[in-house]
């Protein structure tokens, strides 16, 4: 008879699962199914802290580098970031909440023939052709209208992100996905949604199940109205287990309590992503570890209590501590806290940290 599912267990499956031997870069996308994206840089982008640990000798920038020749979308899923192009079909055609008048869909059929006609566009090219001028964005600046109208396009499917040019976002005219692309209905298709964010994020508490769904009203707002049916059903065909007085969910197939899942976590100290996946849900964080990590780089800095974009800290299977991590005169510097308040005594922590390091020193192509 199968032995109850504990705590240790989850936490182990979590890491083992995410942290999978290192890869393709195409292979690792796939494998994860969406890498969240973030433009801060400290010490490098979020997708690229996040590849970092899943890509054979990766770099900070092979992403960008890289992405013409990938099957893959820049695109809104349950956050924005990168999704296979086979899910970024599932999303589209997109039909967003807010409703374009007549006068903004002139703009932007105008804008897609200007698209259509230059091959690839920067939005400082639109905005020299059409000067559509400036309007209140959502954080209360004002912004230029074509950038707002390019970001609309975008989320609508009318055009794609054809490449990047120093982090900027070049357009590229996108037809619109045929009805035969997508799955035979929309509950099919809500469900390979849903299988996708269980595939990245699991194992998952029932509360961020939902969360996670509820999320995906940015990837389908067409289908909004039926993500609860999609939860429901999730629900009833994913293997759980109540753990500690919260029902879990992973992927069907998956044994969180296979030994072999203790045998894959490492002898390594791993400095991840804020929004690495096995992190990124912080109320799994604190069931798993036992404290709260928030993000903090938009927080005040007399308020931080661990630094302007503190990297958690994973050793082995634990996280004990962060990283505040910065490039000074072309040298990585690095401020670790610790949740004991101290470093531990363990030679192969300290080994292993400087391992950790230098592998960070490799991927930002800093000089010897």
């Amino acid at each position: 008879m199968a032995r109850d599912i504990t705590l240790d267990d989850l936490r182990r499956y979590a890491v083992a699962r995410s942290l999978f031997t290192p890869t393709t870069l195409g292979r690792a996308i796939t494998r994860l199914g969406f890498v969240q994206a973030d433009p801060l840089r400290a010490p490098a982008r979020a997708q690229d802290l996040t590849l970092r640990h899943r890509v054979r000798d990766y770099r900070a920038g092979d992403l960008e580098r890289r992405y013409v020749g990938l099957p893959i979308e820049e695109d809104f899923f349950v956050n924005y970031g990168f999704v296979p192009r086979a899910t970024h079909r599932l999303m589209h055609p997109r039909a967003p909440r807010t409703v374009w008048p007549a006068a903004r869909w002139r703009q932007a059929h105008e804008v897609l023939a200007f698209v259509r006609e230059r091959g690839v566009v920067h939005p400082g090219e639109v905005d020299a052709q059409f000067s559509h001028g400036r309007e209140l964005n959502w954080f209360g600046g004002h912004s230029r209208v074509s950038t707002q109208l390019l970001d609309g396009m975008h989320y609508r499917g009318l055009v794609r992100i054809a490449r990047r040019a120093g982090g900027v976002r070049l357009y590229a005219a996108h037809d619109a996905c045929d009805a035969h692309d997508l799955a035979p209905d929309p509950a099919a298709a809500m469900d390979r949604l849903v299988d996708v964010v269980v595939q990245k994020y699991a194992p998952l508490p029932e509360r961020s199940l939902g969360e996670l769904v509820a999320h995906l009203r940015s990837a389908v707002p067409q289908w909004a109205d039926l993500r609860r049916a999609a939860l429901l059903r999730a629900k009833a065909r994913l293997p759980s287990a109540l753990v500690a007085g919260q029902r879990w969910y992973w992927p069907a197939g998956d044994d969180p309590a296979s030994v072999r899942h203790a045998d894959a976590v490492p002898d390594m100290v791993r400095l991840l992503a804020p929004f690495d996946p096995v992190v990124w849900d912080r109320r799994r964080f604190e069931a798993l570890w036992g404290w709260a990590y928030r993000f903090e780089a938009y927080t005040p800095a007399a308020k931080r209590i661990r630094g302007h974009y503190a990297l958690p800290l994973l050793w082995r299977d634990q996280v004990i501590g962060w990283g505040n991590l910065a490039v000074v005169g072309g040298q990585l510097q690095a401020d670790i806290g610790w949740v004991a308040g101290h470093a531990p005594r363990d030679g192969a922590l300290k080994a292993a940290l400087a391992d950790e390091l230098k592998r960070m020193h490799d991927f930002l192509r800093l000089s010897p």
